[in-house]
């Protein structure tokens, strides 16, 4: 594991992971076991987002997860990125900004972060489908 992925990990343990949770009838839920993006490792890992949208940003956003201590990071570090954004500036993040929140060049967590954008982008692609205003 990355020296810089390991420190970040090791102090969020030392806070509790500030995004872990869930959020009551949440505006995009999504699964990776339902859209079938695997990254943490075995079959039995998973990550769940949950995000509430308000005025077309991010208000809140948590995660519930069994998954690898470098998916952990990436996944914290994207709540960190999102949260209070616009839906636009959120669709424009990708893995690489993740790594670079914490100086990673790590290959490994380069992949997860790109597998949690992924899986972030796959929510709220929906929401805007859903949501969108009839021209």
């Amino acid at each position: 594991m990355d020296e810089s992925v390991k420190i970040y990990y090791q102090d969020l343990i030392k806070i509790r992971f500030r995004h872990c949770g869930a959020l009551v009838q949440p505006s995009i839920f999504i699964d990776s076991g339902v859209e079938d993006i695997y990254y943490c490792g075995s079959g039995n890992d998973f990550m769940q987002i949950f995000i509430n949208i308000r005025n077309d940003h991010v208000a809140d956003i948590k995660y519930s997860c069994f998954c690898t201590p470098e998916a952990n990071v990436a996944v914290e570090i994207l709540c960190d990125l999102v949260k209070n954004k616009n839906l636009k500036e959120c669709k424009a993040l990708n893995e690489y900004d993740i790594c670079r929140f914490i100086a990673s060049e790590d290959e490994e967590f380069r992949k997860k972060s790109k597998a949690i954008v992924e899986l972030f982008n796959i929510g709220i692609n929906r929401y805007d489908t859903t949501h969108s205003d009839p021209i």
